[in-house]
Order: structure tokens, then C-alpha cells, then sequence
């Protein structure tokens, strides 16, 4: 499960809303959670916390309906305008590839906001 090798896509989505290094910062996570063997079902959710330090934010990843969470910090000292906006990421280890791209959540919400946002 989620062997390295294989294709990791980052969706357009994610590329949107978190920047550079913190995507690469999540991708490396992953990559130190199963070296650790801490990865324990086929999808696992990426929730940031709205506190964070100068040079550091916080995240939380869920597995098995939220029944197997960690909390994590990331080295990272760049605009944190993305975080407060309760963006979930979901990794997903497909045969071929391992997917990173936003939840279906937040596609309903900003979809949601759009509608209540043009005027007709």
C-alpha cells in the first residue's frame, strides 16, 4: 500500500489552494508515514489547523473514518492566507498511481459559495 514508486499525482484543485512547499511538505509526510508503517487504509484525509507558528503550520491526518488520526507540523515560513478555510486534502492510493486532491466537501462548499455569489 502507497509504494513510492508509483505515479503521485497532485490535482489542479490542491495546486489552487495550498502553496508549493507545503504540497511537497504533505507529499513527503506520506512518504515518512509509511516508512513508518502508520498507513493503514486505501484514503487518508489532510486537515491544517488555523494556529501555526511563523515558521511552521499544523495538520492532522485521518484514516479509517477518523478513527486513526496524528498530528503533524511542517517547516514552512510563506503566506498562510490558505490555512482558516477548512480545506481538507485526500490522498488515495489507486493501482497505479497515488492521488492528492481536495475533498468532495470543500468542492460542494466552494460550489455552494459560487451560487449564493452571482446574482441572477
Amino acid at each position: 500500500m502507497y509504494e513510492m514508486t508509483k505515479k503521485h499525482r497532485t490535482g489542479e484543485d490542491v495546486k489552487k489552494r495550498l502553496p508549493q512547499p507545503v504540497i511537497d511538505g504533505l507529499w513527503h509526510r506520506l512518504n515518512e508515514m509509511r516508512k513508518e508503517k502508520l498507513l493503514i487504509d486505501k484514503s487518508m484525509a489532510v486537515m491544517f489547523s488555523d494556529d501555526y507558528e511563523d515558521a511552521k503550520i499544523f495538520f492532522m491526518t485521518l484514516q479509517k473514518e477518523g478513527a486513526f488520526a496524528n498530528e503533524y507540523d511542517l517547516a514552512y515560513d510563506g503566506p498562510k492566507d490558505f490555512l482558516g478555510k477548512g480545506t481538507i486534502v485526500i490522498f488515495k492510493d489507486r493501482p497505479k498511481t497515488i492521488t492528492m486532491s481536495i475533498s468532495e466537501a470543500n468542492k460542494e462548499h466552494d460550489a455552494a459559495e459560487a451560487s449564493a455569489d452571482d446574482p441572477k
